[in-house]
């Protein structure tokens, strides 16, 4: 395995094996669920890789050959456009006007349609990652959503209830795995993520991959903002009863 590219066949086996630790440890919570979910999308986006490359082969070498083709046509047309009136003595200068407009139209018309033709591999690549990114984009905050209520000021020993206060089943060992599994989550979300950019140099592509890694870190640095809050509760208590 090369260094200089991130393997999604390593990202799958680093999340299939966190499903196992959260499934271990709380095999009952949704969270074994989004590990699940993440794990459909890691496959999908490895998918991306090998089913574009192939794709792209195919549609590059199709959008090539037809922009041959209306290069040809079009310079065919201008040829024999501009031979027909060479060849007609009686145009004068004024007449070569209309044949002048035509010509600059069909340079035109023709350059449009040869960037439409260049840019239709990469808009099919970009299409795919986009709607990957998005789904990442969204199960991030479903990570988020899974921590949002999991408050460790509960663990006071002052901390009191309201009647609008949900109920916190866990105790503060389990309180930090919890966290941490969310935390590792979203960072494979990253990762995920970036793996979208492996292929692909198309600047809409890397600017939504950029946006989703921000996301993931700073929720990432909410968690562990959790985690440090729980640890230091642990000690307190641990030092109170000493």
């Amino acid at each position: 395995m090369g260094l200089e590219r991130l393997e999604s066949e390593m990202v799958l086996r680093t999340a299939e094996t966190l499903r196992g630790r959260i499934a271990a440890r709380f095999p009952d919570r949704g969270l074994v669920k989004v590990a699940e979910q993440l794990i459909g999308l890691i496959r999908g986006s490895s998918g991306v890789g090998e089913r574009l490359r192939r794709r792209l082969v195919w549609t590059r070498a199709v959008s090539r050959t037809l922009i041959v083709a209306v290069l040809v046509l079009t310079l065919v047309a201008i040829v024999w456009g501009l031979a027909t009136a060479f060849g007609d003595e009686t145009l004068t200068g004024v007449q070569w006007l209309p044949l002048m407009e035509s010509t600059v139209n069909d340079l035109v018309f023709a350059a449009v349609a040869i960037f439409f033709l260049y840019t239709i591999p990469e808009r099919l690549l970009r299409s795919r990652a986009l709607r990957l990114l998005h789904r990442l984009r969204s199960l991030a905050h479903i990570i988020d959503m899974h921590q949002l209520a999991k408050d460790p000021e509960r663990l006071r020993t002052g901390f009191t209830a309201t009647s609008a206060s949900g109920e916190l089943t866990l105790d503060a060992d389990e309180l930090i795995h919890y966290l941490e599994y969310c935390s590792e989550l979203l960072s494979l979300v990253g990762k995920t993520a970036a793996l979208c950019a492996e292929d692909s140099q198309d600047n809409v592509v890397l600017d939504t991959v950029s946006t989703v890694e921000r996301l993931t870190v700073d929720l990432s640095r909410k968690i562990w903002q959790k985690i440090q809050v729980v640890g230091e509760l642990r000690e307190d208590q641990s030092s109170s009863s000493v």
